[in-house]
């Protein structure tokens, strides 16, 4: 933590093994600085550099756009349907999805937490068919799939067969959607992205191109959804 003109600012170091140099950069859940060092640099190095990009950090957190708050009124898309949420606090319903309504019942206090939960539930239960389905047409098998919060990346794949993505994919439009799925399940045959993994992705239909655009475009606002 660093104080800057009376206001605390978080800060997180961390070391990678990988990094060559002392890397800073803005995290926009937190609103702090977060310092990337290499094995032989030393926290007061760090320090150092903080101390004198502090007024940078400073106008970085300014800049960013406001944390966004699912709340009554407010509207969002679901794989391209747009969603208004309804608060209905005399109901005991949980969340459910009627028509073009999210009707959410509980505390004011609690709607938002309880709306990204359900979203996380809904991305698993739309997803996981949908990967299980590419995986037999590859002859392949997944081994677990799981939802995450990740901010820098829409899904992974690892060694292992495990699949993951992002619960925010579920608010982009559903060939974009598909598309990050193929790619994924894609990476069960070839872990690197070489000619024949696209050549693998393409057999699915998807649009590759047209859905990195959409997202490079529009992903960062979703990132601000919390």
């Amino acid at each position: 933590m660093i104080t800057y003109n009376g206001n605390k600012i978080p800060l997180r170091l961390r070391y990678n093994a990988k990094a060559k140099r002392i890397i800073l950069r803005v995290d926009q859940e937190t609103r702090g600085a977060i310092i990337t060092l290499p094995p032989h640099a030393s926290k007061t190095e760090a320090l150092s550099l903080v101390n004198e990009k502090v007024d940078w950090i400073v106008d970085k957190i300014k800049g960013l756009p406001p944390k966004i708050t699912l709340t009554d009124g407010q509207s969002l898309t679901l794989m391209g349907q747009l969603i208004t949420i309804r608060h209905r606090p005399d109901l005991k319903m949980g969340v459910q999805l009627i028509g073009s309504e999210m009707i959410t019942s509980g505390k004011r206090e609690h709607l938002n937490r309880r709306i990204v939960d359900w979203l996380k539930k809904y991305t698993k239960e739309i997803i996981t068919p949908r990967a299980h389905n590419m995986a037999s047409q590859l002859e392949c098998k997944i081994n677990r799939i799981s939802i995450r919060d990740t901010k820098s990346r829409w899904g992974s794949c690892s060694s292992q067969r495990n699949l993951s993505f992002c619960w925010r994919l579920i608010m982009t439009p559903e060939w974009v959607l598909n598309y990050v799925i193929a790619h994924e399940v894609s990476h069960l045959k070839y872990m690197d992205h070489g000619p024949e993994f696209w050549q693998i992705v393409k057999t699915f239909g998807v649009k590759p191109k047209q859905a990195r655009t959409w997202l490079n475009q529009h992903g960062h606002a979703l990132q601000h959804i919390r």
